[in-house]
């Protein structure tokens, strides 16, 4: 008896074994790198400049941000350069993610199509699965030339020297990222004409449902609860608690009865700096909202994402956006 237990001990093995070994040699699933070669017209270059910027908002994560300010400013010395940690507490992480450098100091030995493949199906030089935290499923759905002109954009950007430390990621998320990456499925960018087509198509590059769509303890988006807000972050010195905004067209706990002025000069009223230090009392009101980057839209891009915002489905979702709020006194102190 004692024998057959071994050696069915040993089949086990043997098949755990071999199981992951073709776990690890069958994800992630996606062709090798493609040859590709970006473009260089100063055309392309500023339409890579204006997505990378304002609408994609790569150098968001991709730099370390000054939350002593409203909206968490970038620090200009660290543009590109990564260092910006992402974790359980401040953004729901699995894990601990450093934001890697994304200028051309880190990228200069990649090639075009390595890049590419990373940014719009989530495979590193390495073959290592990206955690979408880095939202390539969005930018595999883009115009390919968008992507392109993206990627042109940050080669030119000024290099800056930093090695943020590796990934971490928990059981088992560390084996099922693997299976999240995917090949890309570009397609043709909607004529701003057609206001809606192109406003989804805005949504979809500005990753707006990753922040206002809430998650299971999994990680997953909650069913029927698509752009409804409540999706927690925590100030990353700090610890407040603040949670996205109802988008959808409720009238009630959403933006249904806002006008596409109102909307539009909400992003418009917060472009530029603004260099003052947050209070206290002003910190448990701050937000991870990149107001200023997203600010330097177009009004016809931020019209066209109203115009498909309220096409959406309403949900009825009261967000209380700053539990951490002190109330104000009768005296309005």
């Amino acid at each position: 008896m004692r024998t057959f237990l071994k050696l069915l001990g040993g089949v086990v093995v043997l098949v755990l074994i071999a199981g992951t070994a073709y776990f690890l040699n069958r994800f992630p699933d996606v062709p090798p790198p493609r040859a590709v070669t970006l473009p260089t017209a100063p055309e392309a270059l500023a339409r890579g400049e204006y997505l990378v910027r304002h609408v994609m908002v790569c150098t968001v994560c991709h730099s370390q941000r000054d939350f002593s300010k409203f909206a968490g400013p970038i620090r200009p010395e660290t543009f590109g350069g990564g260092g910006e940690r992402f974790d359980h507490d401040t953004s729901g992480v699995p894990g601990i993610i450093i934001s890697p450098n994304i200028t051309p100091a880190a990228l200069r030995d990649w090639t075009d199509g390595e890049l590419m493949r990373a940014v719009a199906e989530g495979v590193s030089r390495d073959g290592r699965a990206l955690f979408p935290l880095m939202p390539y499923v969005n930018y595999g759905q883009l115009a390919e030339d968008d992507v392109l002109a993206a990627l042109a954009y940050v080669r030119t950007m000024a290099p800056v020297e930093s090695h943020p430390a590796p990934r971490t990621l928990d059981f088992p998320m560390n084996l099922i990222v693997r299976t999240i990456p995917r090949e890309a499925s570009f397609g043709p960018r909607p004529s701003p004409d057609d206001t809606v087509a192109y406003g989804q198509y805005m949504v979809t590059a500005a990753g707006c449902g990753d922040c206002h769509t809430p998650m299971d303890d999994r990680g997953q988006p909650l069913p029927g609860m698509t752009l409804a807000g409540g999706f927690e972050f925590r100030h990353p010195q700090l610890g407040y608690r603040v949670r996205s905004a109802n988008i959808t067209p409720d009238a009630d706990t959403g933006i249904g009865q806002w006008t596409q002025a109102q909307f539009v000069d909400k992003f418009k009223g917060l472009e530029g700096p603004d260099d003052r230090v947050l209070t206290d009392e002003e910190q448990r009101q701050n937000t991870v909202m990149p107001w200023r980057q997203y600010a330097g839209m177009t009004r016809e891009d931020l019209g066209a994402i109203y115009a498909y915002l309220r096409t959406v489905k309403p949900v009825i979702h009261r967000v209380n956006a700053f539990p951490d709020a002190r109330p104000r006194a009768a005296d309005g102190r």
